[in-house]
């Protein structure tokens, strides 16, 4: 598989984030998906492959948990682009389970308690979201947590079985905010409020000056526990 990713790689290293997503999208005719929590970085990627028709699948997980403000993003890409977002949702019947027995914010309680929820609500509808593919794009950026800059921008995912990119990894935050501005993209107003990363209502806050890119994410929770699993990277 190394080989196989170092040949994929030389063959897009010399190609801008929308000639490589085209040139995969060729290589894995109906088996490539993009994945948008309709964030900054996801909502770049979204204008990349709408806006140029590129053959990408997006879809996204609907948690039943998200702000009004997401849900607003949601409909305005909708309406400027004209093409599908698939949603996703979790097993009515294991949420069900989880919230009659531990109620609807358990996942304050306890790392244990949260990555069920985010189990339930995320990954196993992740894995339906992802079966038939071979190719996962995604709108990781390298600087925004401390354990992905260990990642590259293409590689492996053994969880899943199948190869991540993602195309603006190496982009600071300027250059996705400047894309977002030239381009005229509808994004998240709680961007403009302190919310780098937006996930569920109840799990995201607003980060302080100067504290880490995540920090609103989870926050009554250790730095180094802060991924949910989407991204596994062990």
């Amino acid at each position: 598989m190394e080989a196989y990713l170092d040949e994929i790689a030389a063959q897009i290293k010399e190609l801008g984030p929308i000639e490589a997503i085209r040139f995969l999208a060729q290589k894995f005719p109906g088996q490539i998906t993009f994945s948008t929590s309709f964030g900054w970085e996801d909502q770049v990627i979204t204008d990349m492959i709408f806006a140029n028709d590129i053959p990408v699948k997006v879809f996204t997980l609907e948690t039943g948990r998200l702000f009004p403000e997401t849900y607003y993003v949601w409909n305005r890409t909708l309406e400027n682009y004209q093409k599908p977002i698939y949603a996703y949702y979790p097993d009515a019947a294991a949420l069900e389970e989880m919230i009659s027995k531990k109620g609807p914010s358990s996942f304050y309680e306890s790392v244990e308690n949260r990555k069920e929820c985010c189990n339930i609500r995320k990954i196993v509808p992740l894995k339906r979201a992802l079966a038939g593919n071979k190719l996962w794009v995604t709108g990781i950026r390298s600087e925004q947590s401390l354990n992905r800059h260990d990642m590259s921008n293409l590689e492996w995912d053994e969880q899943n079985q199948l190869i991540k990119f993602h195309p603006i990894f190496d982009w600071s935050l300027d250059e996705v905010k400047a894309y977002i501005k030239k381009n005229n993209i509808v994004y998240n107003t709680l961007h403009d409020k302190g919310f780098p990363s937006i996930g569920c209502a109840p799990c995201t806050r607003a980060v302080a000056p100067g504290e880490d890119f995540r920090a609103g994410r989870w926050w009554w929770e250790d730095q180094s526990k802060k991924e949910c699993g989407l991204h596994v990277t062990a």
